[in-house]
């Protein structure tokens, strides 16, 4: 899951001019005014995001092109969105939820003809069992205990993302205003259980809300460039594309988007293919090789579908 890489901007300053003799000096403060509505520069915007631990992004998807947030904490620190209002509007994950459940039920009942005979049964099992066990059952339990607790220790430690987000759905903005509007505003949203989130409702202008070239994700592109075949492929648009895709199937909770996109799928193996073309070299040949191998046609399908599941879960701000 990536980080996001923070590159330092550089900005042209104009060289300073000599004032003719003959023409009076201006007051270097000029109209206080004016000095006050003067954009911040990209290295004080940098330096907010940076310090705080967050980063605007823009995503750019068949709907039209809208900026969020994004950051990135360990897991035992963030509380996952609430997605239960986001399922029940979906009426086939809603009917398909009341299958599994009439699966597991049908799994669990048992019928008892006997009730006698029935608890001969379990008395003779739980009998059999108990001398089965001995001393190494609770040495077993023990080890499996530790290993478990050692899992979760380490899954509360890894980095995850977190989007500006609510009740499942993904906020984008059209304008840097509106979006600076909205975190000012004090409305719930997943990113408020941060603990840089009120000093940045503080500080934000819309002049910081400028993503970093690595910030800015193509998605809209992504379908049309794979029907384009293997010669046309753009390993940049698709690697970016597959990790904010990542990124949102797991804040957003898309197990369907994560099983596409999870080690040893066809588009994890197309995401591994292009990441060896990029580095060149021997893997970059071996790389164009995988890539001849993987099918533009089931390429395009499955990023289709991706593209589409992430569309139904933005709620557009204007």
């Amino acid at each position: 899951m990536r980080n996001p890489k923070h590159t330092e901007v550089s900005v042209a300053r104009q060289s300073p001019q000599r004032p003719d003799a003959d023409e009076p000096e201006l007051d270097d403060a000029g109209d206080p005014a004016e000095s006050d509505n003067v954009p911040a520069s990209a290295e004080t915007a940098r330096a907010l995001w940076d310090e705080l631990r967050v980063d605007p992004v823009e995503i750019a998807l068949p709907a039209g092109t809208g900026y969020t947030l994004r950051a990135y904490r360990s897991a035992r620190e963030l509380t996952p969105t609430d997605v239960t209002e986001r399922d029940q509007d979906d009426p086939f994950l809603a009917r398909r939820q009341v299958a599994e459940a009439d699966e597991d039920e049908d799994d669990e009942s048992v019928v008892i003809l006997d009730e006698d005979l029935a608890r001969e049964f379990a008395d003779s099992d739980e009998e059999k069992t108990t001398a089965r066990r001995g001393d190494t059952e609770s040495d077993e339990e023990t080890d499996e205990e530790t290993d478990e607790a050692a899992a979760e220790d380490e899954a509360g430690d890894e980095e995850v993302p977190v989007f500006l987000s609510h009740r499942g759905k993904l906020l984008l903005f059209k304008t840097p205003e509106s979006l600076v509007s909205f975190i000012r505003s004090g409305a719930p949203n997943d990113m408020s259980q941060l603990d840089s989130w009120n000093e940045l409702s503080e500080r934000v202008e819309p002049a910081d809300i400028a993503p970093l070239d690595e910030d800015i994700y193509e998605l809209d592109l992504v379908v049309e460039n794979l029907r384009g075949g293997h010669d046309t492929w753009d390993p940049t648009l698709l690697i970016e594309a597959g990790e904010v895709a990542r990124d949102v199937a797991y804040a957003l909770r898309l197990p369907a988007v994560q099983d596409m996109l999870s080690a040893g799928s066809s588009l994890d193996d197309l995401d591994e293919a292009l990441r060896a073309t990029v580095n060149g070299g021997v893997g970059g040949f071996l790389g164009r090789r995988r890539l001849k191998k993987i099918g533009a046609q089931t390429a395009s399908l499955g990023w289709r579908t991706i593209v589409g599941k992430i569309s139904a879960v933005v709620d557009w701000r204007d």
